[in-house]
């Protein structure tokens, strides 16, 4: 027990003296904002894990750490708002079919934070898995224990009985009565009242974000399609507990009648999208509401098509969405609705989440300077945190990335990354 103690004195004792470090990073081009024009030779000056200051030219301020970057573009670093750290790409994501115990999902969680970390996210939410696990995950990168990027969680999202997070659909009729009795499918709710007791049992639990299945999905085996799946009355009543906890809310929505209904009872972020109409474009905009693509996700449905991965309700929307890659992004888009980048890593690679970039160009008809706003300041701002990072205003946290290349006129830059820093803490790179 007491070398336990000590070990993790020492890893928390290495956090703080990484942090405490003076960095002088030497940037060929400098984005400051992805909303401005980029800068020339610059030197970001980073102190106690913030930037201190920008200097025009190199600069090499006496005892600081010089990073060489001065044939990239350093930028702020992405926020990816919709990842599942502690699932595998390739597996079964419905958690039916997951094999693997709670703790070992854990270590999955740390492994995908290094890597989404490495692919140029400093920031992501995990809108989904097991609460304590996500938790576990969040908290440990954030004492500097594991390399990661700044977490966010909503831990188990919720879900009507059949819904796209009921553990028990698709199961024998025994042990799905057996998983109800138990309690074993925490977040899964009827009516207000049991719904807003779950929202009080996650806030308790320390989540940082309430997600919601409003609509059913793709990779659970029900049959019931994609259309809403609370009521109106239960989908407000969920969000107006977690706005009174200071719990912002994000719905998983497909179908264009759930996502409307989500954005009137006042959600703060719709995640895919893929069926919204005219309607909910006028209505996003009028809220306010996020848009949250997901493109990457099809990726991954398209790779497991066929090979026995998805139930055969799944096969059959996978196919019936892929039709429609990017056309709710392009109407969102069009139609003037604010938009983060989100990828679903987990049904894509984790590895492959910086592809999201150009999947916004290409597929959702947004120039490559909004799509990158999208990924730095509409990310920082969806989870509320546009006064720590989303742009290298001094006195932010020092969350930035070096890439080859000019990410404001080619999206696929940001698939290219040399280097990544975390709240003022280099991130280890593969090959490095």
């Amino acid at each position: 027990m007491f070398k336990a103690l000590l070990a993790g004195a020492a890893a928390l004792a290495f956090a703080s003296a990484a942090t405490a470090e003076t960095y002088a990073i030497q940037a060929g081009r400098l984005i400051v904002d992805a909303a401005q024009l980029a800068r020339g030779n610059s030197t970001v000056i980073v102190e106690n894990g913030r930037i201190a200051r920008i200097e025009p030219g190199f600069t090499t301020p006496a005892g600081a750490i010089v990073v060489d970057e001065r044939g990239r573009t350093v930028m702020p670093g992405m926020t990816d708002a919709h990842v599942h750290l502690t699932m595998n790409s390739g597996e079964p994501v419905f958690p039916t079919t997951q094999k693997y115990s709670v703790s070992y999902s854990a270590t999955l969680g740390l492994t995908h934070a290094l890597e989404m970390a490495q692919a140029g996210f400093t920031t992501v939410r995990d809108v989904g898995g097991t609460t304590s696990a996500v938790i576990a995950v969040r908290d440990a990168v954030a004492e500097g224990r594991f390399p990661g990027p700044r977490i966010k969680v909503s831990g188990e999202p919720l879900s009507i009985i059949g819904g796209h997070y009921d553990v028990a659909t698709g199961m024998r009729p025994e042990l799905a009565a057996a998983i109800t009795e138990a309690h074993l499918d925490p977040s899964v709710c009827t009516g207000t009242e049991e719904c807003q007791k779950v929202v009080r049992q996650l806030a308790a639990a320390g989540v940082d974000v309430i997600k919601i299945m409003a609509t059913g999905g793709v990779l659970d085996p029900g049959t019931r399609g994609l259309e809403q799946h609370f009521t109106d009355a239960e989908m407000k009543g969920i969000v107006d507990m977690a706005h009174s906890m200071g719990l912002k809310v994000a719905a998983h929505a497909h179908g264009s009648k759930g996502i409307d209904a989500a954005v009137r009872a006042g959600v703060d972020s719709i995640e895919h999208g893929t069926l919204i109409d005219a309607e909910g474009v006028r209505d996003m905009k009028a809220h306010g509401t996020y848009y949250v693509a997901t493109l990457m996700a099809f990726t991954g449905v398209e790779r497991a098509l066929g090979k026995g991965i998805l139930a055969p309700a799944s096969e059959a929307k996978g196919r019936q969405l892929l039709s429609l890659w990017g056309r709710g992004l392009n109407m969102a888009y069009r139609g003037g609705v604010k938009i983060a980048l989100g990828t679903d890593s987990a049904v894509a690679p984790h590895t492959e989440a910086n592809r999201e970039l150009a999947l916004m160009v290409t597929k959702g008809g947004m120039t490559p300077r909004d799509a990158l706003v999208a990924a730095t300041k509409g990310g920082a701002d969806l989870l509320g945190l546009s006064n720590e990072t989303g742009t290298l205003d001094p006195g932010k946290s020092a969350d930035l990335i070096a890439v080859d290349g000019d990410p404001l006129v080619d999206p696929t830059a940001v698939q290219r990354v040399g280097y990544v820093m975390v709240a003022g803490r280099p991130i280890p790179m593969k090959g490095q």
